[in-house]
């Protein structure tokens, strides 16, 4: 059995950065255990696998270690490969999720997808956390989806941070993102680290934004934001506050087109 197979950076103009996304066409289901197989054997922070249904295309995400609620990366791929090499006809695709029905429509950005807002609140700092970090942040608090907010004095601060992986995979909690405002010529900027999910440091993640939008549309009383995440690959992102959704939009390139190879017995 052959699956069409596209790899797709995005949140970038370059297909050396952003965050590298797999993206696996189906037409049918494949038991969970060769979803689990296939995004384990790409090791990319998620692997997307879309099948058509009633117009619209059903859509998981896995990492290499589990399969995830919400990612916004490999969906902002997932819609590059429907427009780009599927030649959708319309201006909008709707893609139906463990988190809902999600869309990405052609914009001025690239493409803008819109996710669920999850406002952050504080919370009680667990210390295994804070000495994972090294450096301890000046605010800690936490979304529903289970990823802690670092809050911290400085950009330099962010991008300094060297956590301790080992303990901080053992943390009760799917990921962790560090934040700052912005020092340059971007209104904030963040990292996120999810050792837990088999993922140290995710290059570009949308799905992190559904938290950081909400905080720091309130810090800086705007709401349309222009981020960078500053991982080692790095990534723009231009985000918007709408209520209980947030709009992300970014650019996204092909890295490689092929086939995967399935033994079915």
């Amino acid at each position: 059995m052959k699956i069409p197979y596209y790899q797709v950076s995005a949140f970038s103009e370059s297909p050396h950065g952003g965050n590298p996304a797999g993206v696996c066409l189906l037409k049918d289901w494949l038991p969970d255990a060769t979803l689990q197989q296939i995004a384990k054997e790409n090791d990319l922070s998620e692997t997307a696998y879309l099948v058509p249904e009633d117009g619209r295309y059903r859509l998981r995400w896995f990492t290499p270690a589990s399969e995830v609620q919400l990612c916004g990366h490999a969906t902002l791929a997932s819609a590059f490969v429907v427009f780009e090499q599927l030649f959708w006809p319309h201006r909008q695709v709707e893609f139906l999720t463990l988190s809902g029905i999600l869309s990405v429509w052609r914009s001025e950005a690239g493409f803008t997808l819109r996710l669920p807002a999850d406002p952050p609140v504080a919370c009680d700092p667990p210390e295994e956390l804070l000495s994972s970090l090294g450096i301890r942040p000046a605010e800690l608090m936490k979304g529903r989806s289970d990823h802690y907010l670092a809050v911290y004095d400085s950009e330099e601060q962010v991008r300094s941070l060297s956590p301790d992986f080992d303990a901080l995979g053992k943390v009760d909690c799917w990921g962790v993102i560090a934040t700052a405002k912005s020092e340059g010529d971007y209104d904030f900027i963040s990292r996120f680290f999810a050792p837990r999910a088999g993922i140290n440091e995710d290059p570009v993640t949308g799905s992190a934004h559904c938290i950081l939008m909400p905080y720091w549309a309130g810090v800086l009383n705007k709401s349309s934001l222009r981020t960078w995440q500053a991982s080692a690959r790095g990534g723009e992102l231009r985000c918007v506050t709408k209520g209980e959704k947030v709009e992300i939009s970014g650019t996204a390139n092909l890295y490689l087109r092929g086939e995967i190879f399935i033994d079915q017995e």
